[in-house]
């Protein structure tokens, strides 16, 4: 009798040999990896969990002081704090999904050299661990935002656009994942890297709104060219778009979403497709 296997390891040999069907089967495995980034990260801290809402916080604090109080950076009316936390939260959700992806082969070699699995399965679950930090932090963006409402003499205004908030976090997170795995690949090979991704994406925010209003670049109405080629940056016009669904603030470039959305599935589908290149062989490189 003819023996029917349940499932079948084969190596691939084409670059376009995705396979995406198999990673949907390791869902399971996905959302394991998912509680072991949660439970490892905070292990052996005293605060644990805690950071989520500590580090959101007090980089909106820093972010007051230096650029609300000091430099003088517009706000356009609403409370600074308020705003650099709207900032400090979405900015979080892609520089973390960003970061912590850009690991994934050099962090994950140990286990992937000793049992086989979909690799893109731990990016993925990076990213749905990303998700689920910036609900938590969203949770005290929306508290602090209801301190702010009642207070006299502070102001802004929930418009239509928070009802994209769902379709921005998906996006955000698919943006962070895209590089990511970018990066991964790349560092397999070229461990500087590694030490290039803080600072640059350091450099990065410095060149999104994130402390800074877009409205500053637009003088009566003429739209500048450094606007233009800040909006061209793909995280520019989600952050834009996120605090002024929930602030009123910023503007609603909706032909520089439209473009970033073409950004995110070009580099995210470059990104798969070199990172199902480069695990055919990266243990070899790691």
């Amino acid at each position: 009798m003819e023996k029917k296997w349940t499932a079948v390891i084969k190596p691939k040999k084409k670059l376009l040999d995705l396979n995406l069907k198999e990673t949907f089967k390791y869902r399971d495995l996905i959302w394991l990896f998912v509680a072991r980034d949660f439970k490892t990260r905070y292990k052996q801290t005293i605060l644990g969990p805690l950071w989520f809402i500590i580090q959101p916080l007090m980089a909106s604090v820093i972010h007051t002081l230096v650029f609300g109080q000091i430099a003088g950076l517009s706000t356009d009316g609403v409370p600074q704090f308020l705003f650099y936390l709207a900032g400090s939260i979405t900015w979080g959700l892609f520089s973390g999904a960003l970061t912590a992806t850009s690991n994934t082969f050099v962090s994950n070699a140990g286990v992937f050299g000793k049992v086989y699995f979909p690799r893109l399965t731990t990016p993925i679950a990076t990213s749905i661990t990303q998700i689920f930090n910036f609900l938590i932090q969203f949770a005290i963006f929306g508290g602090t935002a209801l301190v702010f409402f009642f207070l006299p003499d502070e102001h802004f205004r929930v418009t239509w656009v928070a009802a994209l908030t769902p379709i921005l976090v998906i996006q955000l997170a698919l943006l962070g994942l895209g590089f990511g795995i970018i990066i991964s690949s790349l560092t397999t090979k070229y461990r500087d890297l590694q030490v290039l991704v803080g600072f640059g994406v350091q450099l990065w925010m410095y060149i999104t709104p994130i402390v800074y209003t877009s409205n500053e670049l637009i003088v009566d109405g003429v739209v500048s060219k450094l606007y233009v080629a800040m909006m061209l940056n793909p995280v520019s016009s989600i952050v834009e778009l996120f605090k002024y669904g929930w602030l009123g603030a910023g503007s609603t470039p909706w032909l520089f979403w439209g473009i970033s959305w073409v950004t995110t599935f070009v580099v995210l589908i470059f990104g798969i497709l070199i990172f199902n290149k480069i695990e055919k062989n990266f243990m070899d490189t790691v």
